[in-house]
């Protein structure tokens, strides 16, 4: 193979979830496009990196000359309500449904001892800031319902106590077209933990 072609296919099988075969296929297909093409994808995901940079208030993505977000700034948005996610990628999911209302904190990770991550290693010291200030009414932990999800969202609510917030967390059950018989055990039991009433 053409060094040149491999030195690309090994820069794109950097990405997530691009392998080898993945990265070779994207490589031989931006040789065959046309130089301008080209030229313009390599300029926009240099002028993406340059530019773009973490919210000062949240830490979701943000345009350099913009350094509180989009979300942080819009007056139209509940104030009092924080919703805590892992990262940048779970806020865009949430964003999605066009449900929530509220405003954001991106941890930039979870708790994860087996990794090395502790505590100080994500966002938040920043988070207990903003809940010092006396405007959040609640606090709602979306961080995955795995282990290291479940012990942060822990972690955050012990601290968050003291500052008399409403500590709530994602539902987790069964999904909408799921199938009891094929369902986990765990997200059963969550599911069953989690019930509500049909009438108030």
């Amino acid at each position: 193979m053409v060094e040149s072609i491999e030195k690309l296919v090994a820069q794109l099988s950097h990405l997530p979830g691009i392998g080898a075969k993945t990265a070779q296929r994207l490589a031989l297909y931006i040789i065959q496009q046309d130089l301008e093409d080209v030229r313009e994808l390599a300029t926009a995901i240099y002028q993406a990196k340059k530019n773009i940079t973490f919210c000062t208030q949240c830490g979701n993505l943000t345009d350099v000359a913009h350094p509180v977000c989009g979300i942080c700034s819009d007056s139209g948005r509940d104030s009092s309500t924080i919703c805590v996610v892992r990262d940048v990628r779970d806020l865009m999911a949430i964003e999605r449904v066009h449900e929530y209302r509220g405003k954001y904190h991106v941890l930039g990770g979870t708790i994860s001892p087996m990794d090395g991550r502790g505590p100080d290693d994500i966002s938040i010291a920043p988070l207990l800031e903003r809940l010092e200030k006396g405007n959040v009414k609640e606090l709602l932990l979306a961080t995955n319902p795995d282990i290291e999800g479940e012990a942060t969202a822990l972690y955050i609510a012990k601290l968050a106590k003291p500052y008399h917030v409403r500590v709530t967390r994602i539902a987790h059950g069964v999904p909408v077209g799921g199938d009891l018989e094929y369902t986990d055990e765990v997200t059963l039991a969550r599911a069953i933990a989690g019930r509500r009433d049909l009438y108030d």
